[in-house]
């Protein structure tokens, strides 16, 4: 079988990651780390195109391999349209919706783009699989409450899709056969219920669900309207303390799980905020069981609080009794882009094309 060399680019808020994959194995990796005296200079994430993109091209030459090598490139989904889950050819209709149309200015929106850019100069494909912007929801999970909202499906959907496939090997059977709760916890917090290949359900992270560690989750929707109209805030202020300093932030001064926990072994206070925390993710988890009617293959936890397991455990105490309950420390982001991008090489998958008019 012919090996495949495959360059995966993930820029985050404050860093690019890099990484080279040879087959399903990774070869090279490096994270680029942004001064923040550096990113002040740019309004946009969109404005630090040229700056992103020499990191990862000097990334790759310090690996000792030149761009024509690679037999694809794979890059983070940014915040497209809805659209299924899959794996897609970055196309021009994707990148112009991106740098014109996409309603929010994300770092993960530079991926497509950079790739796109580079699959042209060096005459090589490029991919994204299951972006941010994966909407596989029925029809009952899109009702808010008022008719002038919709439900929307923004998540880590990504490396929520990669342990569902991994958990669904272990268990002898294929994703689309299995049923799963899946709880990405980090930064945000994403707890989606997955039937049969599709996230039928799923928290918003920047606006519904648990607190996270720096996210204010789900909020009494009366005080939000005081706090809107007290004259205190402006609406980008407003958004910024509910998604960048709510949370453990807010309580604590911290998004460090690590430093909290062991606050939480001599101060009541601390100790109070963390159980909080952990009662909010299980009531989501228990929430997404119920979506899908308890039959429920496994409850699978993921993302970088998972590292910690006492952290975990907490969690376990009250969700163990709902199904086989399985962990899954960190990220498999870079893993997922590349074996998106790999089945299309060998054949497995046909690539799906973003369409104008077209998404999902």
């Amino acid at each position: 079988m012919k090996d495949f060399k495959i360059l995966v680019i993930n820029p985050g808020s404050t860093s690019t990651k890099v990484a080279i994959f040879e087959n399903d194995k990774c070869i090279f990796k490096k994270v680029v780390e942004h001064p923040l005296e550096e990113l002040k200079k740019f309004n946009r994430f969109i404005d630090q195109y040229e700056m992103r993109k020499k990191a990862i091209v000097d990334s790759v030459e310090i690996a000792g391999y030149d761009l024509e090598e690679f037999d694809a490139i794979a890059a983070r989904g940014g915040i497209l349209e809805a659209m299924e889950g899959g794996t897609y050819l970055i196309n021009e209709n994707i990148t112009n919706y991106l740098k014109y149309e996409s309603k929010i200015d994300h770092a993960s929106n530079l991926a497509p783009i950079i790739a796109h850019e580079l699959s042209k100069e060096y005459n090589i494909p490029a991919f994204l699989t299951d972006p941010i912007s994966v909407d596989e929801f029925n029809e009952l999970a899109r009702f808010s409450g008022i008719k002038e909202i919709q439900r929307k499906s923004l998540s880590h959907a990504l490396n929520m899709k990669m342990v569902g496939r991994k958990v669904a090997e272990e268990l002898g059977k294929s994703y689309e056969e299995c049923n799963f709760v899946i709880a990405h916890i980090g930064g945000g917090i994403s707890v989606s219920a997955h039937e049969k290949g599709r996230m039928i359900d799923v928290n918003n992270a920047n606006d519904e669900g648990p607190f996270s560690a720096e996210r204010t989750g789900e909020l009494p929707v009366g005080d939000v309207v005081k706090l809107a109209f007290s004259g205190k805030y402006t609406k980008s202020e407003l958004k910024r303390r509910y998604t960048k300093q709510g949370g453990l932030i807010a309580y604590l001064g911290t998004n460090n799980l690590k430093e909290v926990l062991e606050r939480a072994e001599v101060d009541p206070k601390a100790k109070l905020i963390v159980k909080a925390m952990v009662l909010q993710i299980a009531k989501e988890i228990g929430g997404m069981c119920t979506v899908l009617k308890g039959k429920v293959d496994a409850i699978i936890l993921t993302g970088g609080m998972t590292n910690n397991p006492k952290f975990v455990e907490m969690i376990k105490e009250y969700i163990s009794k709902f199904s086989l309950v399985m962990v899954l420390p960190g990220e498999k982001e870079m893993e997922a882009l590349a074996l998106g991008a790999l089945k299309v090489l060998r054949g497995e998958i046909t690539p799906k094309m973003y369409t104008e008019g077209v998404k999902a």
